[in-house]
């Protein structure tokens, strides 16, 4: 069952290369999963069908209205750790994702 991780961060740029390296852990460990990066600016219209949502550090100021958006519809959101996502430790932001997937009970069937 693929899950599917969506970032969110002031432009999209700065998460593209941690969705890299996320993709790179995934792939290593055969891991079913697409990652995209968006604007915070989209996460209305880009939250259909993910099973976790990660905020980038920069924009932790906006976790509240992340809930409410991602509440209602089951889907699990946190900020990124600051130090992971500096270090753009792609494995260890994937292993956060994934982990509040299955606290959320798996994703979405």
């Amino acid at each position: 069952m693929m899950k599917k991780i969506a970032l969110f961060c002031n432009a999209g740029m700065s998460t593209s290369m941690l969705v890299k390296k996320m993709r790179a852990s995934a792939q290593e460990q055969g891991i079913d999963v697409e990652i995209e990066a968006y604007p915070a600016s989209e996460m209305d219209q880009r939250t259909e069908g993910i099973d976790a949502a990660l905020l980038g550090p920069q924009v932790k100021f906006m976790l509240s209205n992340a809930k409410k958006i991602c509440d209602p519809k089951g889907i699990p959101v946190d900020v990124i750790n600051s130090m992971d996502y500096g270090m753009v430790n792609g494995g260890k932001v994937l292993e956060a994702a994934l982990a509040m997937i299955e606290a959320e009970g798996g994703g979405k069937e």
